[in-house]
């Protein structure tokens, strides 16, 4: 039977599986019931499974028994892919109303990381039933902490990319989205997908006075409110618009009382950027104007600036490896590739460095929404169809095995030699 219908034999269960770690969100990089759901779904198929050492991540590896070149070195020469899916929820208080909405108070799965792990499990079946025809080993990352906690980092320091054996020779990675494109609509695009993102952290240090002799003082709030409009200006004089940057301010505080002159005042802002010509050009021109301002006014300013997660880069054979499959699977009309970048980041991006990789993104708007209208990911209104669970689930799973019986063939990047034709 076709690996797509095997798939939708799945959906029921899929849901309810998915449903189950909907009710139960966790954050960060500890997921102890997540984890626990995550194993017994794996149970009785023929995985090896690692459990992670510093976070409750979970490997599983499949040896393929499938037919494949005989190479010098034995397991050491097998081919591997890994296909990833990350499990951590948000600190989102719930608001949808699904029946099976979040038991837990403050904690949602508003970006859709339950439907991730939901399709990585059902892959995890179609390939242990396939394990016949799989030309080499598949490496299942099940990753806490995507969500600000840089959960890919602990798994590629504790060997996820070599937990067969070898390193892997290729990635893939999904992300459903809960509007912005038609139901199961699946999107890619080559090169860069996604932004940079650091973060800035700054404190202004002044001197604390009376409101009405602010002579007598030294005043953080009106330099930090400079600043705050400075870095907005110092963006469209300084940098490319053809190369953009998004800095947005999200934390700005100061000061107890209307008449106190405060000492400090506080702002945290997230830094976008979509080159690393662009990236290093604002790690520099920050510090530089911020501290320029701080003179002016005579206070005192503290620059952190952190960077966080590189960009998103996809492996161009890899994509139109994807894409082939995609057409093949699901037809032309499901697929389309992204205009632009997206301003969001992602800590696949650490695997993406590694290891040529690709990451595919797939709307799971409710069919009954309008997708240009909906809730975005983080949203406490957030909405994901069910539907795309078997879809997805057949995508991992077929370009497993794909991807394994090229790199046996010794095709390497071949099978992506004829790129699909791409419906903008």
């Amino acid at each position: 039977m076709p690996i797509a219908a095997d798939a939708k034999e799945l959906q029921g269960d899929l849901a309810r599986f998915r449903h189950e770690l909907h009710r139960e969100p966790e954050i960060g990089l500890d997921l102890p019931r997540t984890q626990e759901k995550v194993l017994k779904a794996l149970d009785g198929l023929p995985y090896e499974i690692t459990l992670g050492r510093d976070t409750t991540s979970v490997t599983a590896v499949l040896r393929g028994q499938g037919p494949r070149r005989e190479a010098a070195g034995g397991q050491a020469n097998r081919p591997a892919v890994l296909l990833r899916a990350d499990m951590d929820a948000l600190p989102v208080q719930e608001k949808t109303g699904a029946a099976f909405t979040s038991r837990i108070d403050g904690a949602m799965h508003a970006c859709g990381h339950d439907l991730h792990t939901a399709m990585l499990t059902g892959a995890a079946t179609l390939l242990a039933e396939r394990r016949h025809k799989l030309a080499g080993d598949v490496v299942l990352m099940f990753q806490p902490g995507e969500e600000g906690f840089d959960g890919a980092s602990y798994m590629i320091r504790e060997g996820v990319l070599e937990a067969s054996g070898r390193r892997v020779d290729a990635a893939y990675g999904m992300h459903v989205f809960s509007s912005q494109e038609p139901f199961g609509r699946f999107c890619t695009r080559p090169g860069v997908i996604m932004s940079a993102s650091d973060g800035l952290f700054v404190t202004v240090l002044g001197a604390g006075g009376h409101g009405s002799a602010p002579h007598t003082a030294k005043d953080p709030v009106t330099a930090a409110a400079e600043m705050v409009t400075a870095l907005q200006v110092m963006i469209t004089r300084q940098f490319n618009m053809f190369d953009p940057v998004v800095l947005t301010v999200g934390v700005l505080q100061a000061g107890t009382k209307r008449n106190i002159i405060p000492e400090t005042a506080r702002f945290e802002a997230t830094v976008r950027t979509f080159s690393e010509e662009a990236r290093e050009k604002m790690m520099t021109a920050i510090p530089a104007l911020l501290k320029g301002i701080a003179a002016a006014h005579g206070v005192e300013v503290d620059v952190d600036y952190r960077s966080e997660y590189p960009l998103s880069v996809t492996n161009e054979d890899e994509t139109h490896t994807a894409e082939r499959v995609i057409h093949e699977l699901f037809g032309e009309d499901r697929h389309t590739r992204f205009a632009n970048p997206l301003s969001g980041s992602e800590d696949f991006s650490r695997v993406m460095n590694e290891v040529p990789s690709t990451f595919i993104g797939l709307s799971a708007v409710p069919r009954d929404a309008d997708h240009t209208t909906a809730a975005f990911n983080h949203s406490p209104y957030a909405t994901f169809d069910d539907g795309v669970l078997a879809d997805g689930a057949a995508l991992y799973a077929e370009l497993a095995l794909q991807r394994l019986t090229a790199l046996a063939a010794g095709s390497g990047s071949a099978a992506a030699a004829a790129a699909p034709a791409i419906r903008n």
